[in-house]
C-alpha cells in the first residue's frame, strides 16, 4: 500500500504534493508457498525518547521496558530501541507529536521511513541472507525487535510471528533492501547478499 503523506505546501506551485513511497511501482517479492515481501500498510511513525510511563500514558500504550521487545495495544505498536527510546507505529493521522510531555522528546519520523512485511516460511531465510543476527525462533522469538543491518542498510527488525517479520528502513535505502530481498528469495536464502 503506498504512503499517503503530504509534503508541505510547495510555495512555487501553491499546492500540496503527494509523498510517494520509494516502494511504489516495485513488485512484491513473492516465492509461492515460501515468501511474500510487501509494503507495510500506511502508518504513522513517532520516535519517542523519555520516561516510559509518561510516554505510554500520553499515547495509550504500555511501553516495554524489557530490552528488544515490542508492545502492542489495539492498532498501535511500540518497539523498544534503547533504554529510553521507542518507535511507535500506528494508523495514519492517529498520533499527535505535539502532545506536551515533560522531559520527553517526540519526533514525527513518518517521512523518513517505510515498512516492509515479510511473511511465510522463507522469511527468516531471506532475512538471514543479509542480516548477521541469529533469527532462529529460540533466539529471536515473536515479539522481539532490534536495530540491525540488512546488507549495508540499517533496519529495525520486528518478529511479529513465527514466520512474519516487519522491517523498517529509511526511504533512501528501501529500493536497495527490496533488491537484496529479491536476490535472497531467488537463492532460497542459502547464501548471503
Amino acid at each position: 500500500m503506498p504512503d499517503t503523506f503530504i509534503r508541505e505546501r510547495e510555495p512555487s506551485l501553491g499546492m500540496a504534493l503527494p509523498w510517494r513511497s520509494p516502494l511504489d511501482g516495485l513488485r512484491p517479492v513473492v516465492v509461492p508457498g515460501r515468501l511474500a515481501a510487501t509494503s507495510a500498510p500506511d502508518m504513522a511513525r513517532l520516535s519517542l525518547r523519555g520516561d516510559a510511563a509518561a510516554l505510554g500514558a500520553a499515547f495509550g500504550i504500555a511501553l516495554s521496558v524489557q530490552p528488544c521487545r515490542a508492545a502492542s495495544a489495539g492498532d498501535r505498536a511500540a518497539l523498544w530501541l534503547g533504554p529510553d527510546e521507542w518507535l511507535l507505529l500506528a494508523p495514519p493521522d492517529t498520533l499527535d507529536p505535539a502532545v506536551p510531555i515533560e522531559g520527553a522528546a517526540v519526533v514525527d519520523i513518518g517521512h523518513r521511513q517505510v515498512g516492509l512485511v515479510l511473511d511465510g516460511p522463507g522469511a527468516m531465510d531471506a532475512l538471514a541472507a543479509g542480516c548477521p543476527l541469529d533469527l532462529h525462533p529460540s533466539v529471536f522469538p515473536p515479539g522481539m525487535c532490534t536495530r540491525t543491518v540488512f546488507g549495508k542498510a540499517e533496519i529495525v527488525l520486528w518478529r511479529q510471528g513465527e514466520a512474519r517479520f516487519h522491517v523498517e528502513v529509511w526511504r533512501s535505502f528501501a529500493g536497495y533492501v527490496h533488491g537484496l530481498l529479491e536476490v535472497a528469495s531467488r537463492d532460497g536464502g542459502r547464501g548471503s547478499v
